[in-house]
């Protein structure tokens, strides 16, 4: 077959499959069009997901009846004023994305700019079928009808109305969040969706775009080395979603979906995250143009950094820095579903009727059914208890006070007032009730201790009084062996004892004792499944979680008033002690407000 050259309609048609897949690849070009002609506020309306419609109005500097017949042609653009494309500024620069559009839809520009008329023009599927004046304000308004409707071929691998919705609204999302200076605006089937005000803050915008709880439960990110800026949001370890969708990554204010950039969130979120749990972040990177190219990727979703380590590094150490000051935070309250769970009295007793009547020293409860079908059981629960001999195994414990209790008020987490199912401890602070899972806490304290010790290349061991052996299989042996001196930096001594067993001389001291074999065996799994994946800097960090692990204060332990407020006290001043190192949360708070709300007073 000979070579020939292709007709333009067949060459629009080409690139329309490189820059526009669907309905939201193709709002994306618009709305990045109308934020380079720099409107101050853009309003979007979709029908059926934008398989019907998409049209966006922005109140830009518009266009001229010639350029807008010259933005339809192929590679025409205003966005590059010289041949300096790695310098490009812009959202849009490749002059493609009207003229592929038009040639799979019907396209319909108006546009005016301010002290002209204004003009229109309808291309429908590549063929100009009308033009002329059009009436409206300063600006630009593009409508794209009937995508792909007479490309059959494309049209039936388009996904439903609601996923093309939803695709649209997550790029909407990701644009505004990128300029919380413009004003925007999304209706969708006549229902308004998104709805933001130009001049918010960053955060603001964030905050309004994710979720309202995220102001409260997050950090900012402020990091600056040489020409390049860090800076956005991070939602605390603790505030975390099942799928990566709230992560929204920035370079020079343009959305990307870099590897290289999820990657570096993963890595500093490591040992505060479940591995099925992703984190809630909003970064911006600002940098000059000429150290990241823009122009790897047809829908410049994509960059490629001069120094990708560099950056890798910024976010990771940025990232982390913020975490660490936020100190103990977690996620304030308790979810909804637990508060609803709470059980309060059905229905109060007679006011007439005497709880209480006392009967050769025992205290009962007036024999009296209460007046409601709902409580079952007419006896009351404190019926026929003695308050002295029956009561007092159910009291908690009551210690004598060497020293006056400290103010609560004095304390982020309060004062210990006690332990329930030798699990939780209950403190009182000024603002509400706190509840800390022992294990959880006790467990991240142990991790940042050992970190800071690694750190400071002095991790105490302690020399067993006999060696002990613990058999594992070929290969576990084989990793361990392997990382004999890494595991040593941390206290504990192993030698190879035969092909399919490991010697223990010594373990960390800060662990205490614990299980040998059961911790020396946690430690070749997570060998065997990460060893080869992570860097070293993440291998030591999984082996001080492993460790951590075996030597925290287990549930079921029984702890002192003094234990439980050192616990607190090391928590307040420890950083990420907010989530364990498997990214739950160490403690909740119950405010004030929400335990009157239960008892009715509010």
């Amino acid at each position: 077959m000979s070579i020939r050259r292709l007709p333009n309609s067949l060459i629009n048609r080409i690139a329309a499959g490189e820059v526009v897949e669907r309905p939201a690849s193709a709002l994306k070009e618009l709305v990045e069009n109308a934020i380079d002609a720099g409107a101050s506020q853009i309003n979007i309306r979709l029908e059926e997901g934008g398989l019907d419609l998409v049209q966006v109005a922005d109140n830009g500097s518009g266009m001229s009846r010639d350029d807008i017949a010259l933005a339809l042609e192929r590679h025409a653009t205003s966005k590059l004023p010289d041949e300096a494309i790695e310098l490009v500024t812009t959202m849009g620069f490749r002059g493609e994305a009207l003229p592929s559009i038009a040639s799979v839809a019907r396209l319909t520009i108006e546009s005016r700019m301010a002290g002209d008329d204004g003009w229109s023009r309808v291309v429908d599927h590549g063929e100009l079928v009308q033009e002329g004046p059009a009436a409206i304000p300063p600006g630009t308004k593009v409508r794209v009808e009937q995508l792909f409707a007479k490309v059959p071929a494309r049209r039936k691998f388009l996904r439903t109305a609601r996923s093309e919705y939803a695709a649209c609204t997550d790029i909407v999302r990701r644009l505004a969040m990128a300029r919380p200076d413009i004003g925007f605006t999304m209706e969708h089937q006549g229902r308004k969706a998104i709805a933001v005000q130009a001049g918010e803050t960053g955060p603001e915008r964030v905050a309004a775009l994710t979720s309202r709880d995220l102001r409260a439960n997050s950090v900012g990110v402020d990091l600056q080395r040489e020409e390049i800026r860090l800076t956005g949001v991070a939602g605390l370890p603790t505030y975390n979603r099942g799928v990566a969708d709230h992560q929204f990554l920035f370079v020079n204010g343009r959305p990307v979906k870099d590897r290289l950039l999820v990657g570096a969130v993963r890595g500093a979120y490591a040992e505060m995250l479940a591995r099925d749990r992703h984190p809630v972040v909003a970064l911006f990177i600002d940098m000059p143009p000429e150290l990241v190219d823009v122009n790897v990727h047809p829908a410049k979703t994509e960059v490629r950094f001069r120094e990708p380590a560099m950056i890798r590094g910024m976010i990771v150490s940025g990232l982390r820095k913020a975490l660490d000051e936020g100190g103990f935070r977690a996620v304030q309250r308790p979810a909804e579903s637990a508060l609803g769970r709470w059980q309060s009295e059905p229905v109060a007793p007679d006011p007439q009727i005497s709880i209480f009547r006392t009967t050769q020293g025992r205290a009962n409860v007036a024999q009296q059914p209460y007046p409601s079908a709902a409580v079952h059981d007419d006896r009351s629960v404190f019926a026929g208890i003695d308050t002295h001999e029956e009561l007092a195994p159910l009291m908690g414990r009551a210690e004598e006070a060497a020293e006056p209790v400290p103010e609560a008020s004095r304390y982020p987490l309060g004062i210990a007032r006690g332990q329930v199912a030798k699990t939780y401890i209950v403190a009182e602070a000024a603002d509400g009730l706190v509840i800390v899972d022992q294990h959880a806490a006790h467990e991240r304290l142990v991790l940042e201790r050992m970190r800071k010790a690694v750190e400071g290349g002095s991790v105490a061991s302690q020399a067993l009084l006999m060696a002990e052996v613990v058999e594992l299989d070929e290969n576990a042996c084989d990793r361990l062996e392997a990382r004999v001196a890494e595991l040593s930096d941390f206290g504990l001594e192993l030698e190879r004892f035969g092909p399919t067993a490991m010697l223990v001389r010594a373990t960390p001291a800060m662990l205490g004792s614990g299980d040998v074999r059961e911790l020396v065996t946690d430690l070749a799994d997570e060998l065997g499944a990460y060893d080869q994946a992570l860097s070293l800097k993440e291998r030591v960090d999984h082996v001080a979680s492993t460790m951590a692990c075996h030597g925290s204060v287990r549930a079921g332990r029984v702890l002192s008033v003094a234990e439980m407020n050192a616990l607190l006290r090391e928590m307040e001043v420890t950083p990420h002690s907010g989530q364990c190192n498997h990214g739950r949360p160490t403690w909740v708070k119950l405010a004030l407000d929400d335990v009157e709300k239960l008892f009715g007073r509010k």
